[in-house]
Formats: structure tokens, C-alpha cells, sequence
């Protein structure tokens, strides 16, 4: 990590956005093209497909793709269409693929690779041929163990819109990391609210009294500040642990040292991804749109495996601990979605803790025009 932390300030005459960002249908159309098909997409983690042939199912702007790892070991995304009448072909969500992929309705095949190799009764048929009809296929890209996924073929390369997280979070280790807990929350709110709320801490001590007593909200510094990635750290205080009891026992990830022992990293990957790193843990929210005024948040708790392998390891202080504050946060974000469709509503003055809201703002609104 950087020592380039400031705190939060929002920009003179810095206001929420109109309420038709978050009630309206007809954006919520629109983000599908311009936000999500468009962007970089955390879709879940390399552990979910360890081996040849592992797969899960992905659901982005509209699309189903199948997320698998090919017999040379890479990870690939393949929309789930068949080339011949466009049948979906996999229908689970997750499982394993015996080196094929078959349509189930006329039962062309494809390898785990994309290519066809069954196209049955097309042999007779003038100029078939099977190579020009391999699935179609996605760009992937892996990162710290992540998986992102992008669905427009002349974006930018993953390279240069994620170079200014290489290395960032090195001494975490992620990549090494396993989940050990999954929780998934349906929030009646509209997405962009669920990564302000993460954006901010002057919230905190009104609705999360258990976190500002181990983590002082006014203890706030970030070096992300505009752009797609936002974030920074609060304090830990001194010999305490985000979790029910304030402590743990675990040892710190990967190479955490020095300052970081006392520090909670929380990284918003916009449009999809809130990323908490702590000494012992991290935490992950998958954010995925389901409708304008609904919310699927998939959330994962992280540990390193030699952690995870000790007699009694339990992963329910830390787990609990932030179910805890999730709910608070949930119950919160749909009372403000609730607000928003009121006609007394009217844009209000971010706070300086809001700085990063604003910059949100910016940045969501950059796409949308």
C-alpha cells in the first residue's frame, strides 16, 4: 500500500444525484448497455473452477455465460448459446463438464474449448463447416483469484483499466485465499445506493454502533478518489478485531505488517465489487442488479487455507459480525430507495465524508452519457 491517504472531501456544491437515476426503468435498461455490458465484471472466484472442465454460470446484462476452465487450465467464458438454433445449453449452475459441452436439443457438442465437435446430419450440407462455429466467447480475465468478465470486444484492455491496482494489494495474498462463508442478501434498493453506503462512514456511528467501537468512523483515509476504483482505510483500534468479540486469534494474511495490522482496507470496483481486507480476513460483496429497485448481494468471507486447516478454526466471529452490520446497511438502503420515489424529494449537499460519493457520481455519470 501507498502512503497517499487523504480524507474525504466533496467538492464545492457536490449534490446527490435526481431521483430518477434510482427509480427510473427506462435507466436501468440503459445501465445494462452502458454500465454492465460495457465494464469489467467480477463474476466470482478461480477456486470455483479448480479443475479442467469445473464451471458455473454467469448472468450479465441480460446474458448467461458459462465460466469454465479449459483442458490447458484457463479460465474461459463462453455465452451459453448454441451456434446451430441458439438453445441454452447449460442449465445448472455450476458443476462439471466431461470435456464437452452438448446442446441439449439437437445435441451438437462443443469441447471445453469452445470448438465443435458434433454437428450431427450436417455432413452432407454444401460449405458446412464445423470450425467456423465454435461458441462465442467472452473475454476473462483473472486477478488476485478473481475472475472479471467483460462483454464488449473493443474496450479496453483489462491491463490498463485495472493498472492502478497491480500490486496494490500484494501482501494480502489473495489470490491464495479460500471462502469459508457465503451469505446472499435480496436488497429492495437500487444498486448505485449499496456502493455509496459502502463509500461512506458518516453513517456509521448512528447505524452501526458495534463497528465504531472497534473502528472510528472519523478515522477515514483514501487514496483511490476518482475513476472506477475508490476507497482507502479506517483504524482499527488498538488490539481489536472486526469481529462480535473485537479480537481474534488468527494470524495476520499473507505478508500484513506494520500499519496494516491496525488498518481495514474497503475498495469499491465499480460497477460490481466491494472489497474489505482486514490483518486476519477478507471480505468480499458481489453486487448484481436484478431490477431498478432490487438488489442480489452475494457476500464471501476469506481466509487463508493453512488458517482454515487449524483445529477449531470458525469463521462465525467475523462472518457475524459484519451480517450484523449488512443488515443495518440493507435496512437502511431500502428506507432511502423508499425516499427516492417520494415527489418531496430533492437533491442534498453531500457532507465532506461523502467525497467519494461525488466522485461516484462523476464517474457512473461519465458512462451514462
Amino acid at each position: 500500500m501507498t502512503d497517499s491517504f487523504v480524507k474525504a472531501a466533496a467538492p464545492p456544491g457536490a449534490k446527490t444525484l435526481e431521483a430518477q437515476w434510482y427509480t427510473s426503468p427506462e435507466i436501468f435498461t440503459r445501465e445494462q448497455e452502458h454500465v454492465f455490458a460495457g465494464s469489467w465484471i467480477a463474476v466470482g472466484r478461480e477456486e470455483q473452477i479448480r479443475t479442467a472442465g469445473d464451471y458455473f454460470l454467469a448472468e450479465l446484462a441480460g446474458e448467461s455465460l458459462i465460466v469454465v476452465r479449459d483442458s490447458q487450465g484457463r479460465p474461459r467464458a463462453f455465452y451459453n448459446v448454441c451456434r446451430h438454433r441458439g438453445t441454452r445449453l447449460c442449465t445448472e449452475p455450476e458443476g462439471h463438464l466431461k470435456n464437452s459441452i452438448q446442446c441439449p436439443y439437437h445435441a451438437w457438442t462443443y469441447g471445453i474449448d469452445g470448438a465443435l465437435q458434433v454437428a450431427r446430419n450436417m455432413e452432407g450440407l454444401p460449405d458446412f463447416d464445423r470450425a467456423e462455429y465454435p461458441l462465442r466467447e467472452a473475454r476473462l480475465e483473472p486477478f488476485e483469484g478473481f475472475l472479471f468478465l467483460s462483454l464488449d470486444a473493443i474496450a479496453p484492455p483489462f491491463e490498463t483499466t485495472f493498472a492502478p491496482l497491480f500490486g496494490r494489494f500484494a501482501a494480502w495474498h489473495l489470490a491464495q485465499l479460500r471462502v469459508a462463508r457465503r451469505i446472499v442478501y435480496d436488497v429492495r434498493a437500487n444498486w448505485k445506493l449499496i456502493f455509496q453506503n459502502y463509500s461512506e462512514c458518516y453513517h456509521c456511528p448512528v447505524i452501526h454502533p458495534q463497528l465504531e467501537r472497534i473502528s472510528p468512523s472519523e478515522s477515514g483515509r483514501n487514496d483511490l478518489t476518482h475513476g472506477p476504483f475508490l476507497g482507502g482505510f479506517s483504524l482499527l483500534r488498538e488490539g481489536t478485531s472486526l469481529t462480535l468479540s473485537g479480537r481474534s486469534a488468527r494470524q495476520p494474511l499473507g505478508n500484513v505488517a506494520g500499519e496494516d495490522l491496525h488498518r481495514a482496507y474497503y475498495y469499491t470496483l465499480f460497477p460490481s465489487l466491494l472489497l474489505s481486507l482486514h490483518p486476519d480476513y477478507a471480505m468480499t460483496h458481489y453486487v448484481r442488479p436484478v431490477a431498478v429497485d432490487r438488489t442480489q448481494i452475494v457476500c464471501e468471507w476469506l481466509f487463508a487455507p493453512d488458517e482454515m486447516a487449524r483445529e477449531g478454526f470458525d469463521a462465525a466471529d467475523a462472518a457475524e459480525f459484519w451480517d450484523l452490520t449488512n443488515r443495518q446497511d440493507w435496512n437502511i438502503n431500502e428506507l432511502a430507495h423508499a425516499g427516492l420515489t417520494s415527489r418531496a424529494y430533492t437533491p442534498g449537499p453531500y457532507a465532506q465524508q461523502e467525497g467519494l460519493l461525488a466522485a461516484f457520481d462523476r464517474y457512473y455519470l461519465s458512462l451514462m452519457a
